[in-house]
């Protein structure tokens, strides 16, 4: 790595060393030339297939010549003006070869901050850091820094964050991490086999493509439709085998972490008090094997899958510990919609339910794969209550509770009267929640 760049930092008073990224950076940065010339090829394949056949040899090696070193050239220079520099406050970020652009990322906003390792940038021995930030939906990332320096990376902005001293942050070093869970990939690629979304996939594929072939004997045409249907098929199963292979669930001081990834490699941390929203799993094939899969709402974070699979008490005590004090109610605890209620959605209304603890509000859907939805009370922004024309002929109501991860949680088909008492006590046990619940912070 280079020298670091020392600069004054006039608001601080203080001097605030800038570091480049990984040597190896370059070599990525350096695909970008190459890849306009690749999409403009795949834009207008007849007019990039003509001209490529007017090209001698000679001239296709002297262009061969040119856009190699200039692709080089590009991804040096967008490496070199590239800096990161961690000050008492926040994470700057400096970007831009022709137009400069500076991120100034304020620590106590950091939600969460993810190391992830590609199957090339393992082979290379390099990490991208991923930061979740209050209010911002895409992340920011510094791509790429050497394996240890990430994870070093990592801690000091943690420990930053979490109230040390700029002069201790760096020594206190990555928390210690206690495994929880470990998913066999055997498990996992049996539930996998048993989800019913790959099957859905693969018979529609079999009832469209052979009339298709037989009504068109037309090769292109029957590519053009088994290819999207086949790849939804292997993305519900293959795809999700590769990246929740090895899926490896810790307990730490600055959250729960998660490891996975058979070609590309994640570390994840869902961050302590920032999960808003907690979703049980349940489809048909999974019910007897006992199996669950736990997904998540977190508020600044795109993380949203807890656990693959696993069995269900394991799971509830996963989640027991992401929603402290919070129990998961049996399906006998969920109480059913008024039977009127069939009028507005037949067969399907016996799989909503509805419950409400002293500390959750639990809201169940779906008869073939179903879902409990679990919202802290303290984690409730707002109560809603819709009813439709054909909902108030048959006096049911809908009620909404709404998370600070912009996502709802509906009770569906509730009698009129228990919706409109509910949406009163809701909002009288969302300010008491939020009153008594504890701060949101890292390492607390």
């Amino acid at each position: 790595m280079t020298a670091p760049e020392v600069h004054e930092d006039v608001r601080e008073r203080r001097p605030v060393t800038e570091r480049r990224l990984h040597p190896v950076t370059p070599l990525r940065r350096a695909w970008a030339p190459i890849a306009v010339v690749i999409g403009w090829a795949l834009h207008d394949p007849d007019q990039a297939q003509r001209q490529l056949t007017r090209l001698t040899t000679t001239t296709l090696l002297i262009g061969l010549g040119v856009l190699i070193p200039a692709a080089a050239l590009y991804g040096f220079l967008t490496w070199w003006f590239t800096h990161f520099a961690v000050t008492d406050s926040e994470l700057r970020i400096r970007t831009g070869l022709l137009f400069r652009r500076t991120v100034h990322i304020r620590l106590e906003r950091i939600q969460a901050i993810d190391v992830t390792q590609p199957l090339l940038a393992r082979v290379a021995g390099v990490s991208k850091l991923r930061l979740d930030v209050i209010g911002t939906d895409k992340k920011d990332e510094l791509a790429f820094l050497g394996a240890d320096h990430a994870r070093a990376l990592r801690a000091e902005l943690l420990a930053r964050a979490a109230g040390f001293a700029p002069e201790t942050a760096h020594e206190v070093g990555e928390a210690p991490s206690r495994q929880l869970l470990r998913v066999p990939p055997g498990v996992l690629a049996l539930s996998l086999v048993l989800t019913g979304g790959t099957w859905v996939w693969l018979i529609a594929a079999l009832l469209v493509v052979p009339p298709l072939w037989m009504a068109t004997h037309n090769l292109w045409t029957l590519l053009a439709a088994a290819v999207p249907l086949f790849g939804a098929a292997g993305a519900s199963s293959v795809g999700r085998f590769v990246t929740e292979y090895d899926w490896t669930l810790g307990e730490s001081p600055d959250g729960l972490r998660i490891d996975h990834g058979l070609l590309d490699r994640a570390h994840e941390t869902v961050p302590p008090g920032r999960v808003q929203t907690v979703r049980i799993v349940e489809p048909l094939l999974w019910r007897r094997r006992g199996w669950v899969r736990v997904e998540l709402d977190v508020a600044g974070s795109s993380n949203s899958l807890l656990l693959p699979v696993a069995p269900r008490e394991i799971a509830e005590s996963v989640v027991a510990r992401v929603l402290p004090g919070v129990r998961v109610p049996s399906h006998a605890e969920l109480s059913r919609p008024p039977r009127r209620a069939r009028w507005c959605m037949p067969v399907w209304w016996r799989g909503y339910g509805l419950a409400v603890t002293d500390t959750v509000f639990a809201a169940r859907h779906g008869l073939l794969s179903r879902t409990v939805a679990l919202v802290p009370h303290a984690k409730v922004q707002s109560v809603r209550l819709t009813q439709g024309p054909w909902e108030r002929a048959r006096g049911v109501a809908d009620v909404h509770v709404d998370t600070g991860a912009d996502k709802s949680v509906t009770a569906r088909l509730r009698d009129a009267d228990e919706a409109a008492e509910l949406l009163r006590a809701q909002a009288e046990r969302s300010r008491t929640g939020r009153r008594d619940a504890r701060p949101d912070r890292w390492m607390a």
